[in-house]
């Protein structure tokens, strides 16, 4: 069935698919319409989910840590300052292992106040123990709510997906919606080893003393290690049953390229396009996708970067203090590459709070790293007007 859709409306579709069991809400731009959706197909009957309203994000994820621990399919979805106030309540997902699968729609922190896209929001959360999925189309946003529970639930850990706020969340798209006979056959209903259960009595969240506390972090640590493995063998599943995939990383046009450009989310979209018209003229130039940025995918990075010349990474975010933070995570993975075959890294710091990050604005980019020297610094700031 193809419906046209906005992004947030992809999401909401993907956790009906699923057939979550329990949503919590509480709204905040542009991250609205993904509850508003749900909440009108627990009305009309068409989604058999319990809808929590709650008074807060905190709230909002507190609530879907008790209704996952008692073993039920669990789903929310927040923004920009509601993520950040869950965040405690994150490292509690975490590091209980409870398989909750969570939509944010990336928008910028403030101050200044700001509604629009960057990344900061999520790449605030990625020391909590969440497995972060940033996707480009809204046909990527609803194959990967579907497989984000799958892949929640195989390994007993969080998922959280990401898709730009307004570019993506408020833009309408062709969509090819799954089957649900075989969504079913793909996800059958979860069944929790350990949950709450008063025929079976097990403690959660009970105090760990220094004896037990490394081990437990050390199981968290090697679940999220089987990531890479488990998202690719999910993948095959969803292509042999539905045609489509993704990856971790995805390649384009990148087979004998002199330089890439690493992207992430929609601008993606923008640098496959300005890519065509490059190889057009003659250029060996191509782009790395980064789907998958928790757990990040070192070893697959290592593979496509290795014996580029130059990799051109646009951060739609900033570690302030320190750069790009997919730049910067990259350069960590690629530092004992055999010189040789180590790319000299330009790390762009792009497309903050919602500006436009446009074709000429990756032509400029491209020039910049092709015709550069040794980078000036390690965050390359583009389009600043001081």
């Amino acid at each position: 069935m193809k419906k046209v859709m906005v992004g947030n409306h992809a999401v909401a579709w993907g956790a009906r698919l699923a057939r979550v069991e329990v949503i919590s809400a509480y709204p905040i731009t542009p991250q609205t319409q993904v509850v508003e959706k749900l909440s009108e197909m627990c009305a009309d009957g068409t989604l058999a989910a319990c809808f929590i309203k709650v008074e807060s994000e905190h709230s909002a994820m507190a609530a879907v840590i008790g209704a996952s621990a008692t073993g039920a399919r669990t789903f929310t979805a927040s923004s920009s300052h509601g993520l950040l106030y869950m965040h405690e309540m994150l490292h509690w997902a975490g590091g209980g292992r409870l398989p909750i699968v969570m939509a944010d729609i990336n928008r910028a922190v403030g101050p200044g106040w700001n509604i629009w896209t960057d990344q900061n929001d999520s790449l605030s959360q990625r020391d909590t123990g969440w497995v972060q999925l940033y996707c480009e189309t809204n046909q990527e946003v609803v194959d990967t709510t579907v497989m984000a529970f799958k892949l929640a639930e195989q390994l007993n850990v969080p998922v959280m997906l990401m898709l730009d706020g307004f570019y993506l969340s408020h833009t309408a798209e062709p969509v090819d919606i799954p089957d649900q006979e075989l969504v079913d056959r793909f996800l059958p209903k979860r069944e929790a080893p350990y949950k709450l259960d008063v025929e079976h009595p097990h403690a959660f969240g009970a105090l760990v003393k220094p004896d037990a506390y490394m081990e437990m972090r050390w199981l968290m640590q090697e679940a999220l290690r089987k990531v890479p493995q488990a998202l690719e063998a999910i993948e095959k599943d969803w292509m042999r049953m539905f045609g489509r995939s993704y990856g971790a990383i995805e390649a384009y046009r990148a087979e004998d390229a002199e330089l890439l450009l690493v992207t992430s989310g929609t601008v993606t979209s923008t640098a496959r396009a300005v890519v065509d018209a490059r190889r057009a003229a003659g250029e060996k130039i191509g782009v790395l996708k980064v789907k998958m940025f928790r757990p990040f995918p070192t070893t697959l990075l290592r593979d496509a970067l290795s014996g580029v010349a130059r990799v051109a990474v646009l951060d739609r975010n900033v570690s302030p203090g320190h750069g790009g933070i997919f730049a910067e995570e990259l350069r960590s993975a690629l530092y004992d590459l055999p010189a040789a075959e180590r790319p000299e890294i330009f790390g762009y710091v792009l497309g903050l709070g919602g500006r436009d990050i446009t074709p000429t604005v990756i032509d400029d980019v491209i020039e910049q790293t092709r015709t550069g020297t040794v980078p000036s610094r390690a965050d390359l700031w583009v389009g600043v007007n001081l």
